[in-house]
């Protein structure tokens, strides 16, 4: 059995609740176009590391999510049965520009060694 397993499955309820909660009942227009990437669970169930992206600026979404954040755990614990709501804290994922960041450094590799990395192999 994997160790944890609990947090992961209610980390996973959470993130899908916390989503249906953002698009359905928060109109703030700083969080408009936010998606969750993950909740990672402490294993006693406590604590929640909420992860988002958003298209636009992270410190506006920060401050929404510390507005809002007291009618998300509200809502959520209606939503989630759980004996102890956890608290929420809410960080950007930068894994997925890291990852851009990692495709463009390999592009320019691509192109110092004098492969076109437009070309087939084909031609």
């Amino acid at each position: 059995m994997k160790p944890y397993a609990r947090a992961e499955r209610v980390g996973g309820l959470i993130q899908s609740a916390i989503s249906d909660i953002l698009h359905k009942s928060i109109k703030d227009p700083r969080l408009e176009g936010v998606s969750f990437t993950g909740v990672k669970m402490t294993p006693d169930l406590k604590q929640a590391r909420v992860y988002f992206v958003t298209p636009g600026d992270r410190k506006e979404a920060f401050a929404a999510f510390k507005k809002a954040q007291g009618f998300i755990k509200r809502t959520l614990a209606q939503e989630v049965e759980l004996r102890y709501m956890p608290e929420l804290q809410f960080f950007y994922d930068e894994s997925i520009e890291y990852g851009m960041h990692i495709d463009k450094v390999i592009k320019q590799l691509k192109n110092e060694d004098g492969t076109d990395p437009h070309s087939t192999e084909e031609e």
